[in-house]
Formats: structure tokens, sequence, C-alpha cells
């Protein structure tokens, strides 16, 4: 969220700042009323002091309450408009963004590895992982309907071995790991800037005042809610595990077949409190710790520079990390990192303060590292082979104990 300064000075590209002039014009006019009020106290006050008559100020006096009463009360209904439109206006690009309206003008940055080559036909990951045994999307739709997915056997442990090896790299290279709660309340989600834009794309606990989380961002965003940090202590770099749920209310029809879009899904996502004047080059180093997770798991992918139009609401500048997957012939999202600049540590209350110095917003950065179950499908099809069995990497070997998935694991 941008401060009500910002607003006033741009009023040219926000025409509804209409409705702070109002406030303010309002404003202006109850302060006027309200001294003429406290004038007019005195003199009745005197009146009666001299034995005269205040009838008339009495009368007029009442008059005008009445209309201070109406004006404050339209003052808070403006101020509600205000914080409402406030909270509704995006972040501003960085100026490096490319200009765009869709993600046809995203830029390329990089591309890292090479497709694997089959001598066969490559299966999607849904068949390979119903032939493995590892995978029933028929059960996981009896369970909880669709768009949910049911691991099964090794399969089930190559999702948690992915979990563990993302946090201990990110945990090595200097993030401290949190387990937060999957239910968080609506200040948390205000702050982050997933509200009020995007209650439709969440489940909410009736009668309650919590959300299922859409995105560990939340939560970690919150981690100093209404907090000043000390310099000396930035950047922070944060990381978690958590389960995410999200209603995909705006993505109906969109990738139906397996598990690239789901109502709950897990993933390890990264955060960092920067200063500023360092928050550009901490967003080059975020994408880096992304990208180092697929170049250990030797999966072929590219780095896109978002335009204009294909960014989130809170970001000013992202990268998007997208890994192959040779049934599609096609590279999909993985990771998404973003600088939010201070646009979430004002609406969330984040500032730091130097020594001796003026405190000041912090910037915000957060990145997928990475989403596990689309890593899952991409290890699937990337590793598949004739048989229908899957090698796994060699840095995954520790942690699940094998080196294939055969046939009915």
């Amino acid at each position: 969220m941008h401060d009500l300064n910002y607003f006033r000075e741009h009023l040219a590209d926000f025409e509804k700042m209409a409705i702070d002039r109002e406030r303010r014009e309002r404003i202006t006019t109850a302060e006027r009323q309200k001294a003429e009020r406290n004038r007019a106290s005195e003199e009745i006050a005197r009146r009666k002091r001299a034995g005269e008559k205040a009838e008339d100020l009495l009368s007029e006096m009442k008059r005008v309450s009445e209309e201070i009463k109406h004006a404050d009360d339209e003052i808070a209904q403006l101020d509600a408009q205000l914080q409402q439109f406030m909270l509704s206006v995006p972040n501003l690009p960085h100026a490096s963004v490319p200009v765009g309206h869709d993600a046809s003008c995203n830029v390329e940055v990089r591309r890292w590895g090479s497709p694997p080559q089959f001598e066969f036909p490559p299966k999607p990951h849904w068949e390979i992982g119903e032939r493995a045994g590892i995978l029933d999307l028929a059960r996981a739709a009896k369970i909880s309907g669709a768009r949910f997915a049911l691991y099964r056997g090794l399969g089930a442990r190559l999702e948690r071995a992915l979990a563990n090896f993302f946090l201990d790299a990110h945990t090595r290279t200097g993030y401290t790991e949190y387990l937060p709660p999957f239910l968080v309340n609506t200040a948390s989600l205000t702050g982050v800037g997933q509200l009020p834009k995007f209650g439709a794309d969440m489940f909410r606990v009736e009668g309650t005042d919590l959300w299922l989380t859409p995105t560990a961002e939340v939560e970690l965003t919150s981690l100093y809610r209404d907090e000043t940090l000390d310099a000396d202590q930035l950047p922070i770099k944060a990381c978690a595990w958590t389960a995410c749920f999200r209603s995909e209310a705006g993505a109906a029809g969109k990738d139906t077949r397996g598990i690239l879009r789901q109502h709950q899904f897990q993933k390890v996502e990264m955060f960092k409190f920067t200063r500023p004047e360092h928050s550009y080059e901490e967003l080059e180093w975020l994408v880096g710790d992304a990208e180092s997770l697929l170049q250990k798991l030797g999966l072929h992918y590219r780095v896109v520079l978002l335009c204009t139009g294909d960014m989130g609401f809170a970001s000013s500048k992202t990268y998007d990390i997208e890994v192959w997957l040779p049934s599609a012939s096609e590279f999909r999202e993985i990771s998404s990192c973003s600088n939010c600049e201070a646009f979430q540590a004002r609406r969330s209350g984040i500032r730091f303060k130097p020594k001796g110095g003026k405190s000041d917003f912090v910037h915000t950065l957060n990145g997928s590292g990475l989403a596990v179950g689309r890593t899952w499908l991409a290890l699937i099809e990337n590793y598949q082979q004739a048989d229908g069995s899957i090698i796994i990497p060699e840095v995954l070997r520790p942690y699940m104990g094998v080196e294939r998935i055969r046939a009915g694991s």
C-alpha cells in the first residue's frame, strides 16, 4: 500500500483521489463548525453570567451540533472508502520492468541445461505416477474432489524428500527455518496484499477471522508486523514449508489433468526483509537460491522477467523460473521471485531504524524455493524411463534411500 501523501502527489494518476478531496473539504467544514460552536458556548456562558438571554444561541448551537454529527458520520464513511481504495491499488513497477499487456511481453533472461532426450514418446506425470503406483488421483477425488492429489509409497517419500532437501539447502545459506500456522487472520492477509483483492481465490473458515493460507509469504511477512527492526539486523532471511490452499476461482478449466494446478499443494517459501538500497541486489541472490536447487536436481529451466501486465498485485519486479516439462514440450512456472519494495511493509507496519537515524519502511522479497508438487512432477517427467521406472537424482538419494522408483512402488 502507498502512503496518503504519495496519492496526493500523483492525483493525475489516481482519479479516485476525489474521495480524499471531498474528505478534506468535509473535515475543513466540520472544524470550522466546531470552532463556531466553541465560540457560541463561550458566549452562552458569558450571557448566563451576565443574566442575559441566550435562547437564540442555544438553538443555533443545537443546529450546528447536528450538522457536525452528520459531517463526522460522512467523514468516517469517506475514510473507510479511501482506505478501501488505497488497499486496492497495486504496487508500481520498477523502471527496469518491461511494459506489456500479458505474458507474451515477458522477457527471457537466461536458460540453464537442456531438455532430456528420449527414445520413446515421453508420458505426462499423471500416467507415469499411476503406472508406478505412486500417484492416485481417483482416490484423491473420492476423498476430497477434483484438484487434489494422493501420493503413495515412494511418491509420498519423494514429496517429503524434496521439501527436506529445499529446507536443508536454504538453511545452509543463511535462511532461518520456520514452521508457521496454516491458518492466518485477515490482518495478515491484508498486510501482504492478498486482501481485499483476492478473497475469492482463498478458503475462509466459516464464522471465524481465519483463512487457509494461500502461501507462507503471508506468515513470513507477518513475523514482524507492527515492529521496528534494528538496521543492523538486516537483511533477515527466512524460509518455511507449508501446505498452501487456493480455490483457483479464476482458473476454471485450466490444467485440469494431473497435479499442476491444485487446491492444496506444498511449497517451501523464501523471504527477505532488507534495507531499501540493497533490495534489488538481494532479489538477484534470491533468484539464484531458487535456481541452485534446479541445477542440483539437473532440471532444464529458464528465467523470465515479467512485464507490467503479468506481474502480481504486490510486486515491483518479478522473475519467474520455469521448468521444462517433456510431455508438453514447454516450460511451466515452478518459482516466482519478487521484490515488493515497501508495499507490504507499509501495509504491515514494518520499519527499520538506523542508529541515530530516522525510521523507514523495510523492503520485502519473496520467492518459491521451490513449489514441491511442481518439482515432483518435473522430476517424474524428466527422469522417466522406457520401462516405467523413474531415476532419482543423486542429490535426493540420501533422502529417498533408493536410486530408482520402479513400477508398483
